[in-house]
Order: C-alpha cells, then sequence, then structure tokens
C-alpha cells in the first residue's frame, strides 16, 4: 500500500507536535511532583489543605499519560522516517530521543519502590526525570531545525 505524498509530508508533524506537548506536559508533571513533595514535607493545617489537591494521584496519572506517549511517539516517529525514507537517520536527535525513552521507562519502573516510601528510588526518579527534561529542550531545539529542513525541501 503506498501513501500519497501529501500524505507522507503530513505524517511528518505528528510526532513534533506531539513531543512539544509532552514538553509542555513535563513541565506541568514537575509542577505536580514539587507539590506532592510539598504535601510529604507539610504538617498540620497546610497538609490537610495540600492533600485536597490530590497531587500525588495527578502526578502519577499525568507521568503515566507521559511515558505511554513518549514511547508511542518515539516508535511513530522512527516508522514514519522509514516509511518516507527508507532508513533511519541516525545522529544525535535519534539517539537522545532513545535515550530518553530509557530513562522514562526506568524513571516510571521506580514508582513501587516509592510507593513503599523508598527515599533512593523517589531522588532517583526525581534526577532522572529532570536529565529527560533538560533532554528534551535539547530534542525541541533539534526537531526545530529537522522541521525547518522538511519545510525547506517541500
Amino acid at each position: 500500500m503506498e501513501l500519497s505524498p501529501s500524505v507522507k509530508f503530513s505524517l511528518n508533524f505528528i510526532h513534533p507536535i506531539l513531543m512539544w506537548v509532552l514538553l509542555l506536559l513535563s513541565l506541568y508533571a514537575a509542577y505536580l511532583g514539587l507539590q506532592v513533595q510539598r504535601t510529604r514535607n507539610a504538617q498540620g493545617e497546610e497538609k490537610k489543605e495540600l492533600i485536597k489537591g490530590q497531587y500525588n494521584v495527578k502526578h502519577y496519572q499525568i507521568g503515566s499519560i507521559i511515558l505511554a506517549l513518549m514511547v508511542t511517539g518515539a516508535i511513530a516517529a522512527m516508522a514514519v522516517t522509514y516509511i518516507n525514507n527508507g532508513k533511519l537517520f541516525v545522529g544525535p536527535h535519534l539517539l537522545i530521543g532513545l535515550g530518553m525513552t530509557t530513562l522514562i521507562a526506568i524513571s516510571a519502573s521506580l514508582s513501587p519502590f516509592m510507593q513503599k516510601g523508598a527515599n533512593w528510588a523517589r531522588l532517583t526518579h526525581i534526577l532522572l526525570n529532570f536529565a529527560i527534561v533538560g533532554l528534551f529542550v535539547l530534542q525541541a531545539l533539534s526537531g526545530v531545525e529537522i522541521v525547518q529542513r522538511l519545510l525547506t525541501q517541500a
């Protein structure tokens, strides 16, 4: 089954749009994580108020959505690149993206340990997620260059 040139071209933009949405969701997840930490460290009336925000539940849910979309988006991007070009372009954008996908899977896998109160898992989760967000910014910049190249070639 051969895709029309316009469909093949349009497929190139699903991944960048999804990744920008994921970057924003990641920043929101970081905010929620900070609120979870605030709740954990608060006492008395302040803690009761923070608990009402259900930040832990929201953080877990958003994190789950981010994990699913990140893995799906990474695989879909490679599929679209292969469909359009017959090959993958192995370079920093692909390699960092695969690294980020690995890191987010590791970060999510720490959830059961964090739920049992393991501080090493919580610290590792936080460090991994800050690394992911930092790499995400680099990916966003290199992704813009790729999109510009695609638009120039059109």
